[in-house]
């Protein structure tokens, strides 16, 4: 088979018919084009079910089927009409089409049966929380939204993801733009998880620290203190804040620098906030 499909556009014959279709539905999508010369419509369509054959080579088998050399299978099929398409799964059809049709019609039709691009990604990322490696699934995950932003799984674990990395403004904003009929138990676990981590960030040690920042406004070893708190607390956006403030005052204070690069660098790659402090950095070294 592999000799056959390696073009993923075969033209069928009763000799390849069980290879190609049945076999090769068991494992692709398999798009029947059902045509012949005579006829001028089936030369406007081909073009498009070729383009999208090469577009998803290994998702996909063309399989052509010329009516006039072909009558024996066009008639197991009961085409009446030409040109008319067979969308094949699992060795039976299950959709198709006669007539012209236009391209967005026929990408619609086989999104049904094609994988979407960020179902890899979100396989991966999916994983990765499982072993509670967020970290490691937020580039995962950022590609799944970012491949479908209208895919509510991919919203909900890129929500999770920088919930879980400090970026809880992010996180609000995601959850914010759910909408009602969407808003299902990961929805209320999420929001959850963002109360406790606000929660978290209003222990009696941080208020202590908030308190004599606010009293002393040039006190960068307690500002340096405050952050490391609010970090540990998943607020990683303030504790960035208050480290950059310090190191504008004196870049050489103490730890500060070295705390702000520990923590630009705990934040998972693509996050957009270690990107945006990476430079602030740099910005103030060279």
């Amino acid at each position: 088979m592999d000799s056959l499909l390696s073009a993923n556009i075969v033209d069928i014959t009763v000799e390849n018919f069980q290879e190609v279709i049945l076999q090769g539905s068991m494992e692709k999508v398999v798009v029947v084009d059902f045509w012949a010369d005579w006829c001028e419509p089936c030369k406007d369509l081909m073009p498009i079910l070729e383009k999208l054959a090469n577009e998803y080579a290994n998702e996909l088998i063309l399989a052509k089927v010329d009516c006039d050399a072909q009558q024996q299978i066009a008639a197991q099929f009961g085409v009446r009409n030409l040109p008319t398409v067979m969308i094949v799964q699992q060795g039976q059809p299950v959709d198709g089409f006669a007539g012209v049709q236009p391209e967005s019609a026929i990408r619609e039709l086989l999104s049904k049966y094609l994988p979407s691009p960020e179902d890899a990604f979100l396989a991966e990322a999916s994983e990765l929380v499982s072993q509670g490696d967020y970290q490691g699934a937020f580039s995962a995950a950022k590609q799944a939204y970012e491949a479908n932003p209208n895919n509510i799984d991919a919203r909900y674990l890129l929500a999770d993801c920088f919930i879980e990395t400090g970026s809880l403004d992010a996180a609000k904003g995601l959850l914010a733009d759910i909408k009602l009929a969407d808003q299902d138990n990961r929805y209320q676990v999420l929001n959850g998880k963002i109360e406790l981590a606000e929660q978290a960030a209003e222990s009696p040690e941080i208020k202590a620290l908030q308190a004599q920042v606010d009293a002393e406004p040039d006190n960068l070893q307690a500002k340096v203190d405050l952050a490391v708190q609010l970090q540990q607390a998943n607020k990683a956006d303030e504790a960035l804040a208050l480290l950059f403030s310090v190191l504008q005052k004196d870049l050489n204070f103490g730890e500060a620098k070295k705390t702000m690069l520990d923590m630009i660098n705990a934040l998972p790659d693509g996050e957009p906030t270690k990107s945006a402090y990476r430079r602030k950095v740099y910005s103030l070294l060279y």
